[in-house]
């Protein structure tokens, strides 16, 4: 368990990134069968071929899975926090070319421990002397395999999920950023101070550490669970799981109160409102739910005139949030 003491620097301090190479190995964990795939069931079901002519294609996907584990040290080479904002797949690959062979060696030597001896052609892969290429290479043809064919869809969800947590932490604190981010993340005041908590793995002891000024890099994923960084030279870092996850990348077909309210407005207009669980633009919203401009319009202006959505012009932008009989309806 961790425990993250925060100064009153570190909330001007603390970024936001987006990152497709973590995006990738998180999407593998959940089409590996390492990590339940829960509402993105269908989006798993989907891509299965594809990551069944991955693993037939580039052997060393195998490798990669075999480190996967939960509660435990996963190897940071492969799943390096950016360094920038993010958003950039090439960048991301190169910083993991770049790691010293020592550091890999070292790294997979820890995740290892623990762990049932892998299979021979998977130990062949990680001690060859080009264990690095071939892991890097595996995280490039992931990419392409399972998430680079979805990454605008992808992209919007964690965009518009940085927003709401960029905008919580500015105007209220690290309690109400932090109150949904995940439930095993808490926040404890002390004063002008505080202490993020994180529980994690199965140890029963606090393992301290500061900001120091330094603030926190916060991470969205589609595909993955809760992620910490704690440890050099990485910043420290939370990878949660992004809002509006639910009805992405084909939902299964609505149930219960989700049918009723597609019985009621229509399905596409209750895709909008479902989706709008996160505060959207119109043009997110199209890249999300797959349908044109024109339509996503159409079913906004329904939906204000109803009273179930509002509007709220920033700069440029005009952003679409749903009401709280809107919520209501859509069953928040």
């Amino acid at each position: 368990m961790l425990a993250i003491e925060v100064g009153p620097l570190d909330v001007a301090h603390t970024r936001y990134a987006i990152s497709p190479l973590g995006e990738a190995m998180n999407a593998l964990r959940v089409a590996a069968g390492k990590q339940p795939a829960g509402p993105l069931r269908p989006w798993a079901e989907r891509i299965a071929p594809r990551y069944a002519r991955l693993l037939g294609e580039t052997p060393a996907v195998g490798a990669l899975t075999s480190l996967f584990r939960r509660g435990r040290y996963n190897a940071d080479f492969i799943h390096p926090p950016p360094s920038g904002p993010g958003d950039d797949f090439a960048l991301e690959l190169a910083a993991v070319r770049a790691t010293p062979l020592r550091q890999v060696r070292a790294e997979i030597a820890r995740n290892l421990v623990g762990l049932r001896t892998p299979p021979r052609d998977v130990q062949q892969i990680l001690s060859a002397p080009d264990v690095l290429t071939r892991l890097a290479d595996a995280i490039e043809a992931t990419w392409y395999a399972l998430v680079e064919p979805d990454w605008p869809r992808l992209r919007t969800v964690l965009e518009r999920d940085l927003v709401h947590r960029a905008g919580h932490l500015a105007m209220y604190g690290w309690a109400a950023a932090l109150s949904d981010l995940d439930p095993r993340v808490g926040w404890r005041s002390e004063g002008a101070d505080g202490v993020i908590e994180v529980r994690t793995g199965t140890r029963n002891e606090w393992e301290r550490h500061r900001l120091g000024g330094e603030g926190l890099l916060l991470m969205p994923t589609v595909f993955g669970t809760l992620i910490s960084y704690v440890e050099p030279p990485w910043p420290y870092a939370l990878v949660y799981p992004a809002r509006g996850v639910a009805d992405l990348l084909g939902p299964p077909p609505p149930q219960g109160g989700a049918a009723a309210l597609a019985r009621l407005v229509g399905p596409h207009r209750a895709q909008v409102l479902r989706a709008l669980a996160v505060p959207a633009t119109t043009t997110q919203l199209v890249r999300q739910l797959g349908l044109s401009l024109g339509a996503v319009g159409g079913h906004l202006a329904v939906l204000r005139e109803s009273g179930l959505v509002t509007r709220t012009r920033t700069g440029r932008s005009v952003r679409y949030e749903r009401t709280p009989m809107g919520g209501t309806l859509a069953g928040d």
